[in-house]
């Protein structure tokens, strides 16, 4: 699960000069470089899928929200696009929102009856994939809004471990991430450590404290990767905060 994480450390502004989102906001001032256009790539690459969530939410049958969601990205990367981008939208999860539904109001009658983008395609989306994921998405009381916001808080966790399995893995450590996932994600508690220790053949001790740095190098991929999303440093405990409200 999402987790609070300690207050930021003088760390945190240094590193804003090349996150992702700073990069395409940094465009919109009128210097769109090849690094802003593929920082805003990877945020689609990485966000896609709360997108396409919300527009099957929205009553759209598997098809036409694939479609809608190849199209809409299409046309948020087209060539004059990052000069357009509204610089007062400082988290990307709302600009990405607001730009949808801007697009779904306003812009897909008109080219629903041509093949989207001229029959080109940039996200690597496989229908199969997404109806399998949105199957088993709840249906009580979430509203496509509210969808969009916890595939959103999901999809930041997704990332982050993904991270941190790569680091483990670079290190030879696929073993010890796989029987210490559980710790980070509520599917195992305290109380298993000794069952681990077995597992890993660790001592007890040495899993208490491969936990407690794990948890720690979490806290800080979860601080950078929500860092990737917003305007600033002050924005990383607030953004936080409420995507644990979306779980």
């Amino acid at each position: 699960m999402l987790q609070q994480p300690s207050t930021p450390g003088p760390s945190d502004a240094a590193g804003f000069a090349a996150t992702r989102w700073t990069l395409v906001l940094a465009a919109a001032r009128g210097n769109v470089t090849p690094r802003a256009a593929e920082a805003m790539a990877e945020l689609c690459r990485v966000y896609w899928y709360p997108l396409y969530a919300y527009i099957r939410r929205r009553g759209h049958d598997t098809h036409e929200a694939e479609d809608l969601t190849q199209e809409f990205f299409l046309r948020l990367l087209a060539k004059n696009y990052l000069a357009e981008v509204d610089r007062e939208k400082g988290k990307f999860r709302a600009f990405l929102l607001a730009s949808l539904k801007h697009f779904l109001a306003n812009e897909w009658d008109r080219s629903h009856a041509r093949k989207r983008g001229g029959g080109q395609t940039m996200l690597p989306i496989s229908t199969v994939d997404a109806e399998n994921r949105y199957r088993l998405e709840p249906w009580h009381d979430l509203t496509p809004e509210k969808l969009f916001e916890r595939r959103w808080a999901l999809t930041v966790l997704d990332q982050v471990l993904a991270r941190l399995q790569a680091e483990l893995s670079a290190e030879g450590k696929q073993a010890v991430f796989d029987g210490l996932k559980p710790f980070l994600t509520g599917g195992r508690e305290s109380g298993g450590y000794a069952e681990a220790a077995v597992e890993l053949g660790m001592t007890e001790g040495a899993v208490k404290v491969a936990v407690h740095r794990l948890r720690r190098r979490y806290r800080q991929l979860l601080r950078d990767e929500i860092a990737q999303t917003v305007a600033g440093p002050e924005e990383i405990d607030e953004e936080i905060e409420y995507l644990l409200s979306c779980l």
